[in-house]
């Protein structure tokens, strides 16, 4: 019987010395990333201070302005600070800020993602190219610009469709027309639409953009429509990203001002129907009495600028609790 003798493997060729003052293979961090890793905390910690600092400023003037109003702060319809005694209220502020942001959303946000799934999915390259510039020329076009549009061109045009929103649903008491001048909170809310329109649609057509196309080549696969991968793959898949674009368009409604105050009829009065003048928002009221307003004045203007403070803050609080209850439609997850 033969034996065959196995030779032991040799034993590797030992590398170049690492230098003694070498790092470890985990946790290797250069220079560049010290640094950059410094200048990112550093930031995100300077954001934080600036809020804090922010929220402290407008605590402190609000309250030296609330020790003095003699109406309800939340619940009054007055607004006169000047006065002797001093008296202002955000109930008429609050109900406008609300009702007009609510109705841009309404109208923009099914638009804006109808548009970015044209773009995405339906337009030929062709014509979906074109469109995504004008859309992004549109998101950056001043809000003064909007304002005169909706001043010298919507207003006039708008006596039509309140007509047909009365005679069709003025029944409701929300929308009916006592043919009034078009300078109403539903005004306001359609000019807001067309405002956010363009952010929300960005955001929405670059997430579509990132749905994986295997996902929508196995949908195809088992014979769905076109439809179908968009209900299946593409919507699930950016949820989130559209629900993040609606907050950045609801954030510019929320903190619009010269727009809405070349529009709107201001008045401290609510109105059962929307489609009468009158109303007002936190930030239109704020730029319009600024600069005529008195000491208590501008505290009492400045209470009603925290209020929309915490307002955007709930606002973005509650979109972030959305997405994280989403993670498994979230692109990071597919």
């Amino acid at each position: 019987m033969d034996i065959t003798t196995q030779k032991p493997a040799a034993p590797p060729a030992p590398g170049p010395a690492a230098p003694p003052d070498a790092p470890a293979a985990r946790g290797v961090t250069r220079p560049g990333d010290r640094i950059f890793l410094g200048l990112s905390r550093g930031s995100g910690i300077f954001v934080l201070v600036l809020m804090a600092a922010i929220a402290a400023f407008l605590t402190y003037r609000a309250t030296l302005a609330i020790s003095k109003d003699e109406a309800n702060f939340f619940t009054s319809f007055e607004w006169n600070p000047s006065g002797v005694p001093p008296e202002f209220g955000i109930a008429v502020l609050a109900f406008g800020t609300v009702v007009s942001s609510v109705i841009a959303m309404v109208i923009a946000v099914p638009v804006a993602v109808a548009i970015a799934l044209f773009i995405t999915h339906y337009a030929p390259r062709r014509l979906g190219g074109p469109i995504g510039y004008v859309i992004d020329l549109l998101a950056a076009v001043p809000s003064i610009v909007y304002g005169l549009w909706g001043a010298l061109v919507l207003v006039p045009h708008l006596d039509g469709l309140y007509g047909w929103l009365d005679d069709y649903l003025g029944w409701t008491g929300i929308l009916e027309w006592n043919d009034g001048a078009p300078r109403s909170l539903f005004t306001v809310g359609i000019l807001l639409a067309v405002m956010i329109l363009p952010i929300i649609t960005n955001v929405s057509r670059e997430v579509f953009r990132q749905v994986p196309r295997m996902h929508e080549e196995a949908a195809l696969a088992l014979g769905a429509t076109r439809w179908e991968v968009i209900r299946m793959s593409v919507l699930p898949f950016g949820r989130s990203g559209v629900i993040s674009a609606s907050m950045l368009g609801l954030g510019r409604a929320l903190g619009e001002t010269m727009a809405v105050a070349m529009v709107l009829s201001p008045s401290f009065t609510i109105n059962a129907s929307l489609l009468d003048p009158g109303g007002g928002t936190f930030a239109q009221n704020i730029a319009s009495k600024f600069n005529e307003a008195t000491e208590m004045g501008r505290d009492a203007l400045i209470a009603s600028g925290l209020v929309l403070f915490v307002i955007t803050l709930l606002v973005n609080g509650a979109a972030r609790l959305i997405i994280a209850r989403r993670k498994e439609y979230s692109g990071a997850n597919a």
